[in-house]
């Protein structure tokens, strides 16, 4: 999603929410999310990471609430996002690769905020990439290994760097 100047609006879909008190926002984790859930998560999320089948990591995604599409790739030690993982959709052909890290929480000083992450049709995210929460990788899309994406990624396009930057498009 962007704006007319061709900038994502990442910061307009992400949902804030205050946390008043001395202390960070991080100390409120427990009345953001019942604790057990985020242990089963947890659980989860481990075996997501190790399983060598793609249809058991794939399935054990979808037991986190994932939203999984025919023909994910789910690539070894990639971490969904263990507090939301039920904001994440990974449209049909993606592929998420090693070590990725598909965040949809930021804990700050005095909120917390939270957002979907998608991962469009056929769209490629590269070893060691972060993404944050209220991104869009568009379809067909490519994010180069260890890539901080803090924007959109446009349909086609090809995005790197910390944070990362489109560096050519389906049209280049």
């Amino acid at each position: 999603m962007t704006d007319d100047a061709g900038t994502s609006r990442r910061a307009d879909r992400l949902a804030r929410t205050p946390t008043p008190g001395p202390r960070n926002s991080l100390w409120s984790w427990p009345d953001a999310k019942p604790p057990l859930r985020v242990a089963l998560n947890y659980l989860l999320v481990w075996v997501a990471r190790v399983v060598p089948s793609l249809r058991a990591r794939n399935w054990t995604l979808r037991r986190l609430g994932v939203v999984v599409a025919p023909g994910v790739a789910w690539g070894l030690e990639a971490t969904p996002d263990v507090f939301w993982p039920e904001l994440i959709t990974l449209r049909e052909g993606a592929i998420v690769g090693y070590d990725v890290t598909l965040l949809c929480h930021e804990f700050l000083q005095a909120e917390y905020r939270t957002g979907e992450v998608v991962v469009g049709e056929r769209a490629m995210v590269g070893a060691g990439a972060v993404v944050l929460p209220g991104v869009e990788i568009g379809a067909d899309a490519r994010v180069a290994a260890n890539s901080l994406v803090a924007d959109d990624v446009p349909p086609g396009a090809t995005a790197a760097g910390v944070p990362a930057e489109v560096v050519s498009t389906a049209d280049q």
